[in-house]
């Protein structure tokens, strides 16, 4: 299967505003890359790309004074298989754990586990562990907030999220991330294009799309509890703590967001 996709994202700055974009494939995605991605701004500007911290692409550009449109295309071979799922898949202690999984455990700026650990072990510490208990927590996140765009809260954290019973994918991811760190299972928050391949319409409006991934066993899982079944066609962009780490877009400096469109299409 081949899957084309990208973005259009339009600005309104007040005064020239640095920005950093993180709207390329992940790198563990390039070899599936059939030819190069595009970016483009409009009006033209120079730019530059590095890895961030997480191993993520990024672009950095000073948009000008005015309206700036960046539009990102990719074309991208996919297996066009469902998501596998390894139910035997075991938890680890904390103390057996790899030292460069703790950071996966720990809190951040949106999943608050200092405000859910509660919680978390009075809901899933008694039952399984391991696939099953990520499951468990899928299943819980994905019945307990209704989703809607009308939700969307940009600062909103995992424990808002649950208290307010309501977002957006990026509530799901964060909910979930925080609850599976809560108790020792490290989870990182991922974003990246999530198409409507193999489900029946009709469909919604196309959006980037957030999810999680678990390390159990000896290997990262991907679980999403926004959808809660296994999906076609996921390509990942980016990964980090939470949705800080992997902003589509980030300005240093006062502007508008002014059109934002994304699409993700199987190409026949």
């Amino acid at each position: 299967m081949r899957i084309s996709a990208g973005c259009e994202i339009t600005y309104d700055c007040p005064q020239p505003t640095p920005m950093a974009l993180m709207l390329h494939a992940h790198p563990s995605r390039v070899a599936d890359l059939i030819g190069p991605q595009e970016m483009r701004f409009d009006p033209p500007v120079p730019s530059r790309t590095y890895h961030d911290s997480f191993g993520n692409f990024c672009t950095r550009i000073v948009a000008p004074a005015g309206r700036i449109t960046i539009r990102t295309k990719l074309l991208i071979q996919d297996s066009g298989l469902v998501e596998g799922s390894v139910p035997t898949a075991r938890q680890w202690p904390p103390e057996q754990l790899p030292d460069e999984m703790l950071l996966w455990l720990l809190g951040s700026r949106y999943c608050d586990t200092d405000k859910l650990s509660n919680l978390a072990w009075a809901l899933f510490g008694q039952g399984p562990t391991g696939w099953a208990r990520v499951q468990a927590i899928c299943d819980y996140v994905h019945n307990h907030i209704a989703f809607g765009y009308e939700h969307a809260d940009a600062t909103r954290s995992a424990s808002e999220a649950h208290a307010a019973g309501r977002g957006v994918c990026r509530d799901y991811a964060h909910l979930a991330v925080a609850l599976c760190r809560a108790v020792n299972i490290p989870a990182r928050y991922c974003t990246g294009f999530l198409g409507d391949m193999g489900t029946p319409p009709p469909w919604g409006p196309m959006d980037f799309a957030a999810w999680f991934e678990v390390y159990l066993d000896d290997a990262w899982h991907t679980f999403d509890a926004r959808n809660n079944t296994p999906r076609i066609g996921r390509i990942l962009m980016a990964r980090g703590r939470d949705a800080t780490d992997v902003a589509m877009v980030t300005s240093f400096g006062p502007c508008t967001l002014s059109g934002f469109t994304v699409f993700t299409d199987e190409v026949t």
